[in-house]
């Protein structure tokens, strides 16, 4: 393993004076740990992880039970709709290899700068129609379903028929449309299907009430039609899931998707839908301490994990202890260096410029931004590194990137304290100090609403060997759907910028995809799977699967053990979602985000390192993960007890 200098070390090392141990294999958690021998589900709603499970108890593979699980969580909006997108990586244990699906919206006709410049956008809008990329999840799943599993498209949707047909609602669900219905009530479809309750005080639906969607119900009848018709003529099962693919975006549903959406002043065309389709890519990976890790390429925010890991092979993170300050100070520093390179340099591959990525991840270019860390202060004036003398070119973007750190540098004094509103109401400030801690108001808790905005996640695998990892999203409350489909439109157009100087590979254009938060992981040990993980929560993500990743491979925890930890998170970077203004989205320097269990002597530490301190209730992240114990050959599933996710094994 690569060190850092002596006397560096050693100044981390000091720091872990209070350093707290990793915990034991026995250590007591909210929720146990999931076993299975045979097949493991794990989603964001009880119900939905019950989908897969049905679809493992029928025969199914793990790409037939993700799928179901992916369909029932659309049709439960947790936390997205049928038209958001879906990302994903899939282990495929006869080819011993990781293949990628890409099945992200693009951006529609008309959906350029001058078009949001124009309406006194500085980012797109994040809600409404005009926030919509084309939708993903349908393809996504045909093509997942089709390539990858052995059910049919009718036996993989059954279960989100049957919940399109009623089901008991939940009351995170229920509650997200009641707080949402004066937003819901711009757009006509949307008032008929979530406000079943019109004139009443609460009109949204009661939790545990029926919650019954006859357009969606018709939309999903329509695509197994399409199937059965297809295998009636003679068309094998690859051929009849993609024709229901072919209906969704090129007939009578891409039809009435298209009218609703303009009706209510949408951009996506006919041509968008039929033009669109999902991809399949090689993943990018990097090697840390034997275990090669997973993400997806560079349209994802899934790369700045990988770059994190390789900075942290510069340092000894057992040495300094789990969550000590030295800890918590150099994971800061090290995501802020790799969420600065996000910041600027992610976008769509498929477009030019291209995004310097082999120098990005390279081990001398992390060695190199490593050595920028100060032991001993936070660094308010991060900004993205040059990698392309790493990959033997020229940075094209000297002038430009001078430009931005003048316009955009963030300034040297702390910001205001801000904790997530959701928090706020369970702290109970121990001092007077700690009183300034936890202050809020109304716009830092929107600030952190849009750094954690939430979507879910899906995990499964089998004992043949498959393994399936999901961030799907897209179309959450409060959504606006498009016509008589019962489809929520996705909002993922806000993830583009409109001013090269912030990121000139993610300026929005016709048919190209957004740089986005979405990051399933895969990791492989000796090539055979090791952990499948994810997350929900935006800016986040890659922060807690990053901790989640390092509290079992450095410090021993199990899954479970790990989706509960305590984790940080950094604000000192752009927001990728939500607001459409500059300083809705511009980084927060030292604003860090701690669990409130932390020690009062590391607390100090840190405020005298240059920290600005707020404390959440829960930090870790609604984390979803599988182990696999190749000793026992067996699975040990974690589900975060922050939210409402949950898993069944077998």
């Amino acid at each position: 393993m690569k060190r850092q200098q002596p006397f560096v070390l050693a100044a981390l090392i000091g720091l872990a004076a209070v350093s707290v141990p990793g915990l034991s294999r026995a250590q007591r958690t909210q929720k146990p740990p999931l076993h299975g021998r045979h097949w493991m589900a794990i989603t964001g709603k009880p119900l939905a992880a019950t989908a897969g499970a049905q679809l493992f108890q029928q025969g199914g593979n793990a790409v037939d039970a993700a799928c179901a699980m992916l369909a029932a969580t659309c049709t439960m909006w947790d936390v997205l709709s049928w038209g958001g997108e879906t990302q994903a990586l899939i282990y495929h244990p006869k080819l011993k290899k990781v293949i990628a699906i890409n099945a992200l919206g693009v951006a529609p006709s008309g959906a350029t700068v001058d078009f949001f410049r124009s309406k006194g956008y500085e980012f797109p809008p994040e809600y409404g129609p005009l926030a919509a990329v084309t939708p993903g999840t349908p393809g996504g799943l045909c093509h997942m379903l089709a390539h990858y599993g052995t059910k049919s498209l009718a036996e993989v949707l059954a279960p989100a028929m049957q919940m399109a047909a009623g089901y008991p609602i939940d009351a995170q669900t229920a509650n997200s449309i009641e707080r949402g219905k004066a937003r819901i009530k711009q757009w006509p479809y949307s008032r008929k299907v979530f406000l079943v309750h019109v004139g009443q005080e609460r009109e949204a639906p009661e939790a545990g009430e029926i919650f019954v969607q006859q357009d969606l119900l018709e939309t999903l009848t329509k695509l197994v039609e399409a199937e059965k018709q297809a295998l009636a003529a003679g068309k094998d099962r690859k051929a009849a899931i993609m024709a229901a693919h072919d209906r969704f975006y090129r007939g009578d549903i891409a039809d009435e998707f298209v009218r609703g959406s303009t009706e209510q002043g949408g951009l996506i065309t006919k041509e968008d839908l039929a033009n669109w389709k999902p991809l399949e890519e090689e993943p990018l990976h990097v090697n840390y301490k034997g275990i090669d890790v997973y993400k997806l390429q560079e349209w994802t925010q899934g790369p700045a994990l990988l770059q994190s890991l390789q900075l942290l092979k510069n340092f000894d993170l057992k040495a300094m202890g789990y969550n000590s300050a030295a800890y918590i100070h150099t994971l800061y520093q090290v995501m802020n260096l790799a969420f600065a390179d996000r910041d600027f340099y992610y976008g769509d591959p498929y477009f030019q410029p291209r995004t310097p990525i082999r120098g990005l991840l390279s081990e001398s270019y992390a060695k190199s931004r490593a050595a920028l860390i100060d032991p001993r202060r936070n660094s308010p004036q991060v900004l993205p590194g040059d990698p392309y003398p790493y990959e033997g070119r020229k940075n094209p973007y000297t002038a430009l990137l001078q430009q931005r750190s003048e316009r955009y540098a963030p300034k040297t004094e702390l910001n205001k304290d801000f904790v997530p509103k959701h928090d706020a109401s369970v702290l109970s400030p121990a001092s007077a100090a700690q009183t300034a801690i936890w202050a809020s108001s109304a716009s830092d808790s929107v600030y952190m609403d849009r750094l954690m905005r939430g979507t879910t996640s899906v995990e499964a695998a089998d004992a043949e060997g498959w393994v399936v990892s999901i961030t799907p999203s897209g179309g959450w409350l409060p959504a606006c759907i498009a016509g008589n489909t019962g489809v929520g439109m996705s909002q993922r157009l806000q993830s583009f910028v409109l001013d090269s100087l912030i990121n000139p590979f993610n300026v929005v254009m016709p048919g190209k995809r957004p740089r986005v938060t979405l990051t399933p992981s895969l990791a492989l040990k000796d090539g055979e799977p090791f952990l499948s993980f994810a997350v929900q929560g935006g800016d986040t993500q890659d922060q807690n699967l990053l901790q989640f990743f390092l509290n079992m491979v450095e410090f021993g925890m199990t899954a479970q053990e790990a989706s509960e930890a305590a984790n940080i998170n950094s604000n000192q970077l752009w927001l990728s979602l939500g607001g459409t203004k500059l300083d809705d989205r511009k980084p927060r320097s030292g604003s860090l985000l701690l669990d409130k269990g932390t020690a009062k002597e590391v607390i100090e530490q840190l405020q005298s390192m240059g920290y600005s301190i707020q404390l959440g209730e829960r930090t870790s992240g609604p984390i979803n993960a599988i182990y696999f114990d190749r000793k026992h050959g067996t699975f040990w599933g974690g589900s975060s007890n922050n939210g409402e996710d949950y898993g069944i094994g077998w």
